[in-house]
């Protein structure tokens, strides 16, 4: 069993809470009262676990300007009001700033015993 700090507790179940949100407001296409809570419970969230000036340091570097502009920027869309154009700026930004982890991602999961064999099958992702 893992043992969490009072401090830690808050700090996932801000970023569980907007992880939750998200998904929810997506699922009852694009609400944008819960997108928009989702968005500052998960930036909350993500700025305690990793720390305020870690999460300053990951925002701000030079080569990932682009990426984090998309990704502020649509937070900052779906704030405004227009949550679909937001989200879809969002998953731009997300899929811009962690491209280069994605192919660790799909190489750990093609070592798995089911689903190593399903990245396996023609087409799928060879």
């Amino acid at each position: 069993m893992i043992f969490l700090m009072d401090t830690q507790k808050i700090e996932m179940g801000l970023t569980g809470y907007g992880v939750f949100f998200l998904s929810f407001g997506m699922i009852l296409l694009f609400d944008k009262a819960l997108l928009a809570v989702g968005n500052v419970f998960f930036v909350a969230g993500l700025a305690f676990v990793i720390g305020l000036q870690r999460t300053f340091r990951f925002f701000f570097q030079k080569p990932k300007m682009k990426a984090i502009g998309f990704f502020l920027g649509g937070v900052f869309v779906v704030l405004v009001g227009w949550p679909l154009i937001g989200m879809i700026f969002e998953i731009y930004g997300f899929f811009l700033m962690f491209k280069g982890f994605f192919l660790t991602v799909i190489g750990f999961i093609g070592r798995l015993p089911v689903f190593g064999f399903l990245l396996n099958l023609p087409g799928i992702c060879r």
